[in-house]
């Protein structure tokens, strides 16, 4: 069975059968069927001009968005480890991407996924590192990991969103950069936004703090509150992200509007502008609410990182200051209980949380790793909690409460 899709939706993982719309000046054939392995690949078929492909859907490993299946295969169930397809039935869709039980990794997709994040950390954190020491912004280097990151994100979420909770104090501002712009493709992708607004929003969420580069960094370290004068500093990194793409080629309005407001609250109490509600687009509510949370969980010199639960009542505790319906279908799309989460369970267990569960949010699929009660780790094991009626999650936990290292324990319990 074959769909019909544009490049702009070729990921790495599809199986190519054909190219079926050339532009009218292109002279290009297609040498060979196969599987996309990189986006260098999809790079250059659209530059070859290639417009629409041919997909063979039982040979891709990783699912062709729902509208372009044939009626046929519309409602056929994804195969194990395949993300949930994209949907783009308008705004208001409520189908979760990370909601899907056959999204749970395995070691392999894990291992390549980490492998994959680890070498775009690395690209942010050179480009950084450039921007430190007086180079000019790099932006076709930062729109290639921006586009790894959509494909990453598109072949399986459920990993994607787990690589966001690894942390590093010492790299801060690239690790948000990359994550920001994993949530942001999560987020856009569940909300049904078009292919080209999803990869807008995601250069958006890498660029939007690209101007702390310019802020002193004893500004950006400091541990203890700062002063007026350093506030003000500190804010002008708006202006400076500004001032650093807005004249480059392929910069848009929507990604300067979400940068300039991404600090901006509904109430009028943020800046640089103190803009209210009526004024702010909705992009711009979601990049507030996607480096709030993404800032929140992750923690910097002056405030310890959040448990995403509770940074999610943090959200949900500011209505005055976020888009109250956005944040709803933000914790929608990311679940009650987030991948990557610790929790506690009714038998005594800590599980790491794999994957969500649509019908039944508060029963997700959950890896056991932990005695709480005897303080030693313990075989690993599955569980569904939606299948299992005699546990249950009781709370959520901070991993220093166990002297758990998370970050050690997501690559250690996932690699196995």
């Amino acid at each position: 069975m074959h769909a019909t899709i544009p490049i702009n939706e070729l990921v790495p993982g599809m199986f190519v059968d054909s190219v079926h719309k050339l532009k009218s000046d292109a002279d290009v054939k297609l040498k060979s069927r196969g599987m996309v392995r990189n986006s260098a690949i999809i790079a250059k078929l659209e530059a070859d001009g290639v417009l629409e492909l041919n997909i063979d859907i039982k040979q891709s490993q990783v699912p062709v968005p729902a509208h372009y299946l044939p009626n046929s295969e519309a409602h056929l169930p994804t195969t194990k480890n395949q993300a949930t397809t994209e949907h783009s039935k308008g705004d208001d869709s409520e189908m979760p991407l990370l909601q899907s039980h056959s999204s749970i990794p395995t070691a392999e997709v894990f291992a390549a996924a980490l492998s994959q994040f680890e070498v775009q950390n690395k690209k942010l954190q050179i480009l950084y590192g450039n921007l430190l020491g007086g180079e000019a912004l790099q932006l076709h280097l930062v729109n290639d990991i921006s586009q790894e990151i959509i494909a990453s994100v598109t072949q399986n979420s459920n990993v994607m969103a787990i690589l966001t909770r690894l942390k590093d104090k010492r790299g801060f501002n690239w690790r948000h950069m990359i994550n920001c712009t994993i949530l942001m493709t999560i987020f856009t992708k569940y909300l049904g936004l078009k292919p080209h607004v999803v990869s807008q929003m995601a250069m958006a969420a890498m660029l939007h703090d690209i101007g702390k580069s310019k802020v002193p960094q004893s500004i950006l370290e400091k541990a203890t509150p700062l002063t007026e004068n350093e506030k003000r500093h500190w804010q002008k990194h708006v202006a400076h992200s500004v001032a650093m793409v807005k004249d480059e080629k392929g910069i848009t309005p929507l990604i300067v509007d979400m940068i300039v407001n991404h600090h901006e609250r509904i109430d009028g109490s943020g800046f640089p502008r103190g803009l209210k509600a009526e004024k702010l687009s909705k992009a711009a509510r979601v990049m507030a609410i996607v480096d709030e949370y993404a800032t929140l969980i992750t923690g910097q010199a002056k405030v310890a990182a959040l448990e995403p639960v509770h940074a999610l009542r943090v959200l949900l505790s500011n209505k005055d200051k976020f888009d109250e319906v956005l944040v709803h279908q933000f914790i929608k799309c990311i679940g009650v209980h987030p991948v990557g989460t610790i929790v506690k369970l009714t038998n005594d267990r800590l599980g790491l949380v794999m994957a969500g569960n649509k019908e039944n949010p508060k029963a997700p699929m959950v890896r056991v790793f932990y005695n709480a009660k005897h303080m030693h780790h313990v075989t690993l094991k599955d569980v569904d909690l939606n299948d299992s009626d005699d546990i249950k999650i009781i709370a959520n936990v901070k991993p220093l409460d166990y002297q758990i290292n998370l970050s050690r324990l997501l690559q250690e319990n996932l690699l196995v």
